[in-house]
């Protein structure tokens, strides 16, 4: 959420830099709210020096013997008008609130300005993707024609995008993952976790799915309750451990010495995917359900781009000890999601799409989801101060996969184990059909 004074003392500046994302903000809105709520203030104030006055005056009156009930009678009627008027100020708070709730992030300067993802920025490239000698399948050839991967029972269980995986290819799926952990716990230091995987609405607020984007999560309901008890206590389940790590710090006071935190998980994740009507509607890409690696950081605000390049760097290593080729990109301001102020987004090059595709974004949020979240730190002089909190894939297990089916694809339509993972998976070298 961004700072209320931001708007209160350069609301143009604040519109300019929204103006950049493609979002337009409603000032004029926004300077009616702040008109109503000075008003209402000022009349609360000025109600509360009366009621002083009076109170001084009953005083008085008491003191020297004389009748203070009319003075009493008009305190109470203050009393009674002062109660109206914060009501009227706790409504114009909410107002304020939820018109802040439905802006997204200023970004960071080093963010580039564009009107489209075709406006993000190539930084580097890693890596050589391999020449083949024979015609490239992508990974929903390979995985069918081992029996390994099968769309149609995951259809029938469950629908569209979602994928069934069988023998070797699981355990390279579940290897994965276990590999990713153990880079991050053991060489990058983050300290592993394991979450809920149901959360509550106001988990959501605080890192930013609710209010706006209700429609891209699964809402779950508790077996037994009412129709009426559905919309007061739904709950929902998570898109990405982001939400459950980066809240395990709200409505908390950090000691100064306890920053950086860095904490890592492995989760499933579910996605609606609404707006994505026809998009990468074969394989794995782009499912309701699959697994991440999540990495999240909570820093000093003096250090967050420092961390913002170590955490890309730690998500990177997992690319590159895999030996997949891959590129990193600047997210402009058009495509850069909305609690983010600069992102990097890793591509993995997949032979089967002849392209490169995302599969890991790292964003710095500076302080928007700590002020949410009201998670703070107490700084040198022992005041609280918001936090920065930072999150990236590390990685997004089923792309992973699918980039190393791709990649280390056979003419005879085998896959070979990288050489990262083999241990993993008890000395595995190839991933073949049963004969």
């Amino acid at each position: 959420m961004l700072d209320v004074q931001l708007l209160r003392h350069d609301l143009a500046r604040v519109a300019d830099s929204l103006a950049t994302r493609g979002v337009t903000l409603d000032s004029a809105r926004f300077e009616s709210l702040e008109r109503e709520r000075k008003t209402v203030q000022t009349r609360t104030q000025e109600l509360q020096a009366t009621r002083n006055a009076l109170s001084k005056a009953i005083g008085a009156a008491r003191a020297g013997g004389g009748d203070a009930a009319p003075l009493l009678a008009q305190v109470a009627e203050l009393g009674d008008e002062q109660k109206r008027l914060e009501r009227e100020l706790d409504a114009v708070q909410a107002q304020l609130r939820e018109f802040l709730l439905e802006l997204p992030n200023l970004t960071h300067a080093t963010t580039p300005v564009g009107r489209s993802a075709g406006e993000n920025v190539e930084l580097r490239r890693v890596g050589t993707p391999r020449a083949f000698a024979f015609p490239v399948r992508d990974h929903v050839e390979l995985g069918e024609g081992l029996g390994m991967l099968d769309f149609e029972t995951a259809a029938k269980l469950s629908g569209a995008r979602f994928s069934f995986l069988r023998g070797p290819l699981a355990r390279l799926h579940r290897a994965l993952a276990q590999f990713m952990l153990d880079i991050h716990v053991g060489e990058h230091g983050y300290t592993e976790c394991y979450t809920p995987y149901i959360v509550d609405a106001s988990t959501l607020v605080g890192t930013t799915q609710l209010p706006k984007f209700e429609a891209d999560m699964f809402a779950v309901i508790r077996g037994g309750k009412t129709a009426a008890d559905a919309d007061s206590e739904r709950q929902y389940l998570i898109s990405t451990a982001e939400i459950t790590l980066t809240n395990s710090v709200r409505e908390r006071i950090l000691a100064s010495d306890a920053l950086p935190l860095k904490l890592t998980a492995h989760t499933p994740c579910f996605r609606s995917e609404a707006g994505s009507y026809g998009k990468d509607t074969r394989g794995m890409i782009r499912q309701h359900q699959f697994d991440k690696v999540e990495l999240v950081q909570v820093v000093h605000p003096d250090d967050s781009y420092a961390a913002l390049e170590e955490l890309t760097g730690h998500a990177e290593a997992i690319l590159s000890k895999l030996e997949l080729p891959y590129r990193v990109m600047a997210l402009c301001t058009a495509d850069i999601g909305f609690a983010a102020a600069k992102t990097y987004d890793l591509e993995v090059w997949l032979p089967g799409q002849n392209a490169y595709r995302e599969i890991s974004s790292c964003s710095n949020c500076e302080a928007f989801q700590a002020r949410r979240m009201q998670a703070r730190y107490r700084n040198a002089q022992g005041k609280p101060e918001l936090v920065h909190t930072l999150n990236g894939s590390g990685l997004a297990v089923g792309r992973t996969l699918v980039a190393v089916m791709e990649n280390y694809q056979r003419e005879d339509g085998t896959i070979d184990v990288p050489q990262a993972l083999r241990s993993y998976l008890g000395g595995l070298a190839t991933i073949a059909a049963d004969r």
